[in-house]
């Protein structure tokens, strides 16, 4: 059988990147990048490793890059077999370190920021891409989200997360696994899965140094949920194989 056909937002460096290595061994890989030199760079790196990839130009809060990304897939290949939804930013000091806001201090600017690249982006691509991925044998659609979307841990006061709130990231999070449990429901009786990954607290520029995992660790979760099997789940939160609580 031939290759897979994969699409990696933000698959230029750190856990996309990553998840683009993991995902040699099945698929011809694209990855989207906001500086195309950067993402060219990341395909030398990759095709060196022994990857099939390629690079899109690709800023996911833009429109038009929606639309060029429909018209590469439909051109070249007529189908999308995996999305992973890898591009986010958190906004300041990543959350989890200490808060940067409060829910009553968020500077507005910031909440729509976040909101647009974290939620609405994610929410107009994978829209935009379905019909290509519904052309799929066996589509899969892969959410980076974060643990720290989990309602249920911040509302626990025995959560080891419960003082690790940054309102803005938090919340565009809890968003996209709302996105997650609505579009495997419509899709539920289609061969395409949906699913969020919390990827872990992973050394990336985004998670520093400081963070308890290694960037080999962090694409495990979204290589595993692009891959699933037709019975595997959809619908679901998981880390490494773990579920976790919405």
């Amino acid at each position: 059988m031939s290759k897979k056909i994969a699409f990696i937002t933000g698959g230029n460096r750190g856990i996309g990147f990553q998840t683009a290595l993991e995902l040699k061994s099945t698929a011809e890989i694209v990855i989207g990048s906001r500086d195309l030199a950067q993402g060219e760079g990341a395909v030398e790196k990759l095709r060196a490793a022994g990857v099939d990839a390629e690079v899109l130009e690709f800023d996911v809060t833009n429109p038009a890059s929606h639309q060029a990304a429909y018209d590469y897939f439909n051109s070249n290949y007529g189908r999308l077999d995996i999305l992973v939804n890898n591009a986010g930013i958190a906004g300041g000091a990543f959350p989890g370190i200490g808060p940067e806001h409060s829910a009553s201090d968020v500077p507005l600017d910031l909440l729509h920021k976040i909101f647009e690249t974290n939620f609405f982006s994610q929410v107009a691509l994978t829209d935009k891409l379905l019909p290509l991925i519904k052309s799929s044998s066996g589509g899969r659609i892969v959410n980076l989200s974060s643990i720290l979307g989990s309602l249920t841990l911040h509302a626990d006061p025995k959560s080891p997360l419960y003082d690790a709130k940054s309102f803005a990231y938090d919340a565009s999070k809890t968003a996209l696994n709302a996105f997650t449990i609505h579009l495997a429901y419509e899709l539920r009786d289609t061969k395409v899965k949906v699913n969020s990954a919390h990827p872990g607290w992973v050394k990336t520029d985004m998670g520093g140094p400081q963070a308890t995992m290694e960037l080999s660790e962090g694409a495990k979760t979204s290589a595993a949920l692009a891959t699933l099997p037709d019975d595997g789940p959809s619908g679901g939160f998981f880390h490494l194989g773990k579920t976790l609580p919405w």
